[in-house]
């Protein structure tokens, strides 16, 4: 008797979306010899190990196993490591990040809060037997030591395992060295609070004091006999950590960096490299403003060698700002309307690239990635592709339709690309532009190909996706799920096979599944960004706007739409049905934001200001607010809200507040909590009947069989 085969919510929980068994986190060595990477043993496997390249024979070793440094342990993690994993949305187990001395000969990586190095020449792992738990081990450049972090000291042990000392420890409870605070990891993208001086001889460590922040408990209601869990969260419009900066010696001396801190709070950029003076960038709370600032590292004085303003608000780049190998300043900026790289003073792009992110600055240019920008000759819908950019013009490097990102050294680039046709990612190592070398993957096939059709929609060219039923034959009308994020920083419509998996299987549950990228997301101009300062409401406007265009080319059937999202998706799914039932017949909100006051400071005072000075947007931006439900529309409709006990992130206050305005306001709906989840939902039964119940909900509210 043959059993069934697993269904696709299994398999997609059971694959972590097919994630597992796919290399990632790449460097390449300074004389191109090897490229170092991490990947799990296959599609089904969590744990993440460390795998060196070849590159002249392409030949492949394991440097460092999880389960054989282990001994078949299990791991077992802080609290402080299970919360830099949620910041950084990593599911993964194993070895899920290491550093590298800057010949790319050591690594370091911690493993169940133990210290471990990596020689990657000949592919052999040892512990340091340390204190820990150990956070964020770093090797110096020179690969002598390792710095590192344990019950919030800065610590350094030498590569032999010899000489282990604490460079600084905290003062007080509330005091950490060497971590970023909150919001630097959740919203800024800087996960790390100390760098090596390219000498080896010294760091710039970050001092963050979190008793400013206000103390929010998180409880598990399932497990009442539990202590709650006790975070600092930094809500808008209250206090944040004060964050300092010092440069710490190896014999534990230290100088602080002066700037002006109470104008520029935010540390968001750290760059230290053999170019130059360590280069911060440091952020206004308005983010309306920021300086580029070199720091004497004798001295702790700064000066400033470039300024930004903005009357809307600054964006964060990946990869800048750094010096070029003649030392001008490389940075990312909005100007003339376009998102362009500069060197220097001078703007080496202009209007028809949207610089996405500087990915390596070589003596000869700059690799970026980068979509069509306004004026393109194309639209190139949902793509994003790999530039070389110097002072004679761009160069694509990737050239097949997709989605690309690379790492460059030593004359080697590996180029990570997924494609629209084709499941997963392929990873290319090419030396001099041409492929001698491929790492492949071990993830699964998810035996499913989304039938998408990338095009835009109504008259602002919405970048949308269509996708219908695999056997549709096009000839009746079908009811609509929107399958949106909406928001910043989230692109969805991406031209890419995995990135619409989900959305393929609930079209083939007998839905035409719409993805809309409208104002706000990313990948097109600063003004379409920018264009939903203090007015989130736009972000709905733009699906409504979309939907209503596509169904004058597709067979939508418009008296029976849904929409379903998380997290800013979430909160536009509730907004949708609240605000516009008119248009929306149910809706199904994942981890929503429902009152923009309890969001963190750095992410919504960017868009929506400071409540405390200007309370109206939030206000007019909320599901809910002191007096209730706002715009309390007929009719009803059915609407389910999903939200993780333990999310510390978008915490289920938010679910909370909007239950009570609905149930208040007589409004049926629909609360599905899930204890012990957070942000994330990485357990695999919850994430498979995840979507199996909203497939349930969605046939029951549109009436159909």
């Amino acid at each position: 008797m043959t059993s069934e085969p697993d269904s696709f919510p299994r398999r997609h929980a059971r694959t972590q979306r097919f994630t597992l068994g796919v290399p990632r986190s790449f460097t390449v060595a300074p004389d191109g010899s090897r490229v170092v990477f991490l990947r799990s043993s296959s599609g089904t496997d969590r744990a993440g190990a460390l795998w060196v390249l070849d590159v002249n024979d392409g030949s492949e070793r394991l440097a460092a196993d999880p389960y054989a440094l282990l001994g078949g342990a299990f791991e077992d993690l802080s609290p402080e490591e299970r919360a830099r994993r949620e910041r950084s949305r990593e599911g993964g187990a194993g070895i899920v990040g290491y550093a590298t001395d800057a010949a790319v000969e050591l690594a370091s990586f911690a493993l169940s809060g133990r210290l471990f190095t990596a020689e990657l020449r000949v592919g052999t792992a040892r512990e340091l037997r340390v204190p820990g738990p150990v956070i964020d081990p770093r090797p110096a450049p020179d690969g002598r030591h390792v710095a590192y972090v344990a019950e919030g000291a800065l610590r350094v042990v030498g590569a032999e395992g010899e000489g282990d000392r604490a460079l600084v420890e905290a003062e007080t409870e509330g005091v950490t060295w060497g971590l970023a605070e909150f919001v630097a990891a959740e919203e800024m993208s800087r996960s790390r609070g100390f760098w090596w001086s390219p000498q080896s001889d010294r760091l710039l460590v970050a001092r963050v004091d979190d008793t400013p922040v206000r103390r929010w408990w998180i409880a598990d209601p399932a497990h009442p006999e539990r202590e709650p869990h006790h975070v600092g969260y930094p809500a808008a419009g209250t206090a944040n950590a004060e964050v300092r900066l010092f440069v710490v010696g190896l014999d534990g001396v230290r100088t602080e960096v002066v700037w002006d801190r109470a104008r520029y709070p935010y540390l968001a950029r750290v760059h230290w490299s053999a170019a130059g003076a360590p280069l911060l960038l440091v952020q206004a709370r308005d983010q309306r403003s920021q300086l580029y600032l070199a720091v004497d590292a004798d001295t702790g004085a700064t000066r400033m060698v470039h300024a930004d303003d903005d009357p809307i608000w600054l964006e964060l780049f990946a990869g800048v700002p750094s010096w070029s190998p003649s030392g001008q300043l490389v940075r990312i900026a909005d100007e003339g309307g376009a998102r362009v790289l500069a060197v220097g003073e001078r703007p080496l792009t202009g209007p028809q690239l949207h610089i996405r992110a500087v990915l390596d600055v070589a003596d000869e240019d700059v690799l970026v990635s980068a979509s069509a920008g306004a004026e393109a000759e194309a639209p190139e819908t949902g793509e994003v592709h790999v530039y070389r950019v110097n002072e004679l013009g761009v160069e694509r490097v990737s050239q097949e339709p997709g989605v690309h990102s690379a790492v460059r050294a030593g004359g080697v680039t590996v180029l990570v690309s997924a494609a629209p046709d084709r499941p997963g990612t392929r990873v290319q190592v090419l030396r001099d532009g041409k492929p001698v070398a491929t790492v492949p993957s071990y993830a699964e096939d998810p035996g499913l190909s989304p039938r998408v059709t990338f095009t835009e929609g109504g008259a602002r060219r919405i970048p949308c996706a269509v996708l219908m039923p695999t056997d549709y034959p096009g000839d009746t009308p079908l009811p609509v799920l929107l399958d949106p994020y909406g928001g910043p920083h989230g692109q969805r419509v991406a031209a890419a096979h995995n990135a619409h998996l989900t959305s393929q299987w609930f079209a083939d549950q007998g839905f035409a599944v719409v993805v809309a990228d409208g104002r706000g997301t990313p990948g097109r101009s600063p003004a379409w960004e920018k264009a939903i300062h203090h007015d989130f409401t736009l972000t709905l406007d733009d699906q409504i706007e979309a939907l209503h265009d596509l169904a004058r080319r597709y067979p939508l059937d418009l008296s029976r739409v849904a929409i379903r999202g998380w997290s800013y998706g979430g909160y536009l799914a509730a907004l949708a049905v609240l605000r516009r039932p008119d248009v929306f017949h149910a809706g199904i909100a994942g981890a929503p934001v429902t009152d923009w006051r309890l969001y963190d400071t750095h992410y919504t005072e960017r868009y929506l200001g400071d409540p405390t000075a200007d309370p109206a947007p939030y206000s007019h931006n909320s599901l809910v607010d002191d007096g209730g439900l706002v715009s309390p529309a007929e009719p009803h409709r059915p609407l389910m809200v999903i939200h993780g006990l333990a999310d510390d992130n978008v915490v289920v206050a938010h679910t909370l507040r909007l239950s009570s305005a609905l149930l208040a306001a007589g409004r049926p709906h629909e609360v599905l909590p899930l204890s012990g989840v957070t942000h994330m939902t990485p357990q695999e039964q919850v994430a498979e009947n995840l979507l199996l119940l909203q497939v349930d909900f969605l046939r029951r509210a549109l009436g159909q069989p």
